[in-house]
């Protein structure tokens, strides 16, 4: 799951790390891509479906920008109650209602360290956009962890439109845009 707001620079890396892996690889049907974008408890229905959940975001931790971050279990709450942004707190607040659900998805959170959330853009500052590869490359090392079979594409699949279908899986079979 992609989450954060592309319209403010790098806000948005989520979201545009997941475009990437729509467009670049293949994932079984078990396997769920999802834009969070800044839904927050909107995604209870998705996250308490999920037996595993990985969040892909931009996380501020006083780090030097694109420097990558890998969060589990109690550190992803301390980390996130920081209040980073809004859609953060309304994460974890999901998160935590999907106790009363009875199914906590056992949880990793993945991300880099922002230079710029301030600026109205739908472009990632250099340091961040030069760390989307990493990012990914951590994202499919957790699906190698959960054992999921996944393939690199011959050709990958052109995004029309940087709008990615939220918060239903994606259906790579019908590229209509879903922001129309």
């Amino acid at each position: 799951m992609g989450i954060g707001c592309i319209l403010y620079r790098d806000e948005g890396f989520g979201v545009r790390v997941l475009e990437r892996l729509v467009t670049e690889y293949e994932f079984p049907d078990h396997v769920s891509l999802v834009d969070g974008g800044v839904l927050g408890v909107n995604l209870l229905g998705v996250m308490s479906q999920a037996d595993h959940l990985i969040v892909i975001d931009a996380i501020r931790n006083k780090g030097v920008p694109g420097t990558p971050y890998r969060l589990e279990k109690q550190a992803i709450s301390d980390r996130i109650r920081l209040k980073n942004s809004l859609h953060q707190v309304d994460f974890i607040e999901a998160l935590t209602l999907c106790q009363a659900l009875d199914n906590v998805p056992e949880t990793v959170y993945i991300g880099v360290e922002p230079e710029d959330i301030d600026t109205l853009s739908l472009d990632l500052s250099p340091p961040v956009q030069n760390s989307i590869q990493t990012v990914m490359n951590m994202v499919l090392a957790e699906m190698d962890r959960l054992n999921v079979t996944y393939r690199k594409r011959d050709v990958p699949l052109p995004l029309e439109n940087r709008c990615v279908p939220s918060p239903q899986p994606l259906d790579l079979d019908n590229r209509e845009s879903p922001c129309a």
